[in-house]
């Protein structure tokens, strides 16, 4: 058969087209045909800066087709419509065996391409070779444009689960793309009782509101706003979702004496904190690297029955050959694209 070309971020500003051979699954693993992948805001991060990851984490959002299955592989059919997960949590490394689960180290390395079985590429690709434990049926109610953004969708259920938030919280998402959009309806269906989307983009503001935030400011607007709608204590739980590193301090000050800041941006460069701040507001910072097996299953839900929706933060889908093009502009500045797709048997130049 024909090698596979996949793009790859290779270094800054620069993705190259490289051919990988077409090989058989090894056993365990299966062969996926992509129908769509996702470009992340840590591919964007990743062209622009030169910080490369694993290479499998190079298009990490992706619903495809089982074309081929190995050896000792259960479960699946040629055919299958499915989405790429992580696997369970192993039972057998020191967090598993300490009640720890949740934070399995075998999972944390296979999400971050770090284990053995990792593909030498991601899902910018037609096809790819992938652990069957990481792959996880599309849920049958959900449309491919949907089921390609099960990943981001999951990452957000799982900021917003470990964020601890009790009915009525007033809560504040800083960014309105993908991930903070996602928060920003996961949130409400935990019980947020007022949602703010802080967002330099007057359209994605308006897509906020659409999706369930309760009000939109633009960032100058954000302290006052926040202080108005609390009577002066500070939003209960702030998502930081923007990616900017000064934005971690701006979260705190927006959070009450006590409030919970979750993490769920990817901060490609050190952030400057004003500890004192912290220590005397006794604030609360909780970081979500990544998602469990089990966080796959129930936002998938979640997207199924309507109560969090994909569709509108989808705004186009290119080919294989436009990604370094795509990423480009996505990388000079603010945009209007909110979750491009790239269909990778698409014809060239679309």
């Amino acid at each position: 058969m024909t090698d596979i070309t996949a793009a790859m971020i290779t270094g800054k500003d620069t993705v190259e087209l490289l051919s990988f051979a077409h090989e058989p699954p090894r056993a365990g693993c299966i062969t996926v045909d992509i129908t769509l992948c996702g470009i992340c805001g840590t591919d964007i991060a990743s062209f622009r800066s030169g910080h490369l990851h694993s290479p499998s984490v190079c298009g990490h959002e992706w619903v495809g087709t089982v074309a081929d299955i190995g050896p000792t592989v259960e479960g699946f059919d040629n055919g299958d419509r499915v989405v790429i997960a992580v696997p369970p949590a192993c039972g057998s490394c020191p967090e598993c065996q300490s009640g720890l689960g949740e934070h399995c180290r075998r999972v944390s390395a296979v999400a971050r391409g770090r284990d053995p079985l990792a593909p030498p590429h991601g899902g910018f690709a037609p096809s790819i070779n992938v652990e069957a434990a990481r792959i996880l049926h599309a849920h049958p109610a959900l449309t491919d444009t949907e089921a390609a953004q099960v990943e981001p969708a999951t990452v957000a259920f799982h900021g917003v689960r470990r964020s601890r938030i009790v009915p009525g919280d007033i809560v504040v998402v800083q960014g309105a793309g993908p991930i903070g959009l996602f928060a920003v309806q996961f949130a409400r269906a935990a019980g947020a009782g007022h949602v703010m989307i802080v967002e330099p983009s007057e359209m994605r503001r308006r897509i906020g509101l659409e999706l369930g935030a309760s009000t939109a400011v633009a960032p100058d607007e954000a302290a006052d706003a926040v202080q108005a709608q609390t009577r002066g204590m500070g939003a209960d739980v702030v998502f930081e979702c923007s990616g900017v590193p000064s934005l971690l301090q701006t979260a705190v000050d927006l959070t009450r004496s006590g409030g919970l800041v979750s993490l769920l941006s990817f901060l490609a460069q050190p952030a400057t904190i004003n500890a004192a701040r912290w220590l005397a507001k006794e604030i609360t910072v909780i970081a979500s690297n990544a998602f469990t097996h089990d966080d796959f299953h129930r936002s998938m839900t979640f997207l199924a029955d309507g109560r969090v929706t994909a569709a509108p933060l989808h705004t186009r889908t290119v080919s294989l050959d436009r990604l370094e093009a795509t990423l480009r502009e996505l990388s000079a500045g603010p945009s209007d694209d909110i979750k491009v797709l790239v269909d990778p048997r698409a014809p060239a130049g679309e």
